[in-house]
């Protein structure tokens, strides 16, 4: 028995269980004094294992899909956004309060460029 029986086995001791349980199938004089220990419980709990497996990479196609969903939509709504600020700039003008008020800055809030003196030679 494990002590901790909170975390995922790796792949390479649910292949050697699997090939244990194939294996025990093999032997027509085995025989379990505790019934779990049988080659048909051992099967079944196989059979289990393979189903949740199953179950467990259509719901990660499921996530990777309704993902991909999500951000085919972020970005449809981004590109949209981006053209009605373009036709906000277009219609009302560079300063306009309308541009304040979708985020942008107006342009006579722009802070202006110093003009650095020459160096001295």
């Amino acid at each position: 028995m494990a002590a901790r029986e909170n975390y995922r086995l790796s792949q390479t001791v649910i292949d050697a269980d699997r090939l244990t349980v194939k294996a025990l199938q093999d032997l027509a004089d085995y025989t379990a004094i505790n019934m779990q220990h049988s080659a048909a419980a051992l099967l079944a709990l196989d059979e289990a294992l393979t189903a949740a497996e199953q179950s467990e990479r259509r719901a990660k196609m499921a996530y990777e899909q309704a993902r991909d969903e999500v951000a085919d939509s972020a970005w449809a709504l981004h590109r949209a956004v981006l053209g009605a600020k373009a036709q906000v700039l277009a219609q009302y003008g560079h300063d306009s309060p309308a541009v304040q008020a979708i985020g942008l800055k107006r342009r006579s809030e722009r802070k202006r460029p110093v003009r650095r003196p020459w160096p001295a030679e």
